[in-house]
């Protein structure tokens, strides 16, 4: 369990991911995730910094605020790798998208439902395929959402 922390200041926030090396089963909860940056601590070719909260498989995200992420607010799979994740009652402020969830075929299942998006420059909820995003705005469900039979993406609100 991840649950009532505050993470200020980091390149990322809270990553339960990989899960095809057991990262996976957990309950992210109750936390504040801001100001985070797009340059990390060390050189990677093709990095991933600046994302508030990941996860990949067997996962409850639920009540957290996210605020200043330059890159993704939520992240919630990459490439197939994917299953059962739930993200509902979260608040994410100022990001460039404010959830990335994989829509690569073999993807399992998530639910993102009652989340709260303000300030989300390129979108609330974009499907990608690994890091390119592949869709136009989900964040509102109905047919768009509905090509991506794996997600179920209900009652969100943008402003």
């Amino acid at each position: 369990m991840v649950s009532g922390n505050i993470v200020d200041g980091a390149e990322n926030g809270i990553s339960v991911v990989n899960f095809n090396e057991g990262g996976r089963m957990a309950t992210i909860a109750n936390n504040i995730v801001r100001n985070l940056s797009l340059v990390g601590p060390y050189t990677q070719e093709d990095p991933i910094f600046g994302v508030g909260i990941s996860a990949e498989a067997d996962t409850v995200v639920s009540g957290n605020v996210i605020e200043n992420a330059p890159f993704w607010g939520m992240s919630f799979g990459f490439g197939n790798y994917l299953r059962n994740v739930v993200a509902t009652g979260n608040v994410i402020r100022q990001a460039r998208i404010g959830c990335a969830v994989t829509i690569v075929e073999g993807a399992g299942s998530a639910i993102l439902s009652g989340n709260l998006f303000q300030g989300v420059k390129d979108g609330a909820i974009i499907g990608h395929r690994w890091r390119d995003a592949a869709t136009a705005e989900l964040a509102g469900g109905g047919a768009a959402a509905a090509a991506y039979p794996n997600l179920t993406i209900v009652n969100n609100r943008v402003v």
